[in-house]
């Protein structure tokens, strides 16, 4: 999950750091929400990735994206890229999905708090 946080952080950096205008709407936009669902089951893959050690075959992420969404990974970066290009709103997208995330850890843990460092910010 960190790798996937780092690249898509790089990513956002990149774009932001490198663009003279802003970056145009693509044709294939993801919507939004769709963007937000997308990024939220491509950190639960990693994290399973990464409980599992190997002992499990998880797809890779652009074949997860594309069988389940339906979305090429031109569209994936395109997309990744124009809605990087407005860091705040981008920020955003990824606290909603902390915040699923979060959400759905706490009724896997039968409702109770989680430990402190878990409540901890993914991206500041």
């Amino acid at each position: 999950m960190k790798k996937l946080v780092l690249f898509i952080l790089a990513v956002a950096l990149f774009t932001t750091s490198c663009k003279d205008n802003s970056i145009k709407k693509p044709k294939n936009l993801i919507e939004r929400n769709k963007m937000i669902a997308i990024i939220h089951d491509l950190a639960l893959l990693e994290g399973a990735k990464s409980q599992t050690a190997g002992t499990v075959k998880y797809p890779k992420p652009i074949e997860f994206i594309k069988n389940k969404y339906k979305v090429d990974s031109l569209t994936f970066a395109q997309s990744t890229q124009y809605y990087a290009s407005d860091s705040k709103d981008y920020k955003k997208m990824y606290e909603e999905v902390k915040n699923q995330l979060k959400k759905e850890s706490i009724k896997l843990n039968g409702g109770k708090p989680l430990p402190q460092d878990m409540n901890q910010p993914l991206v500041k």
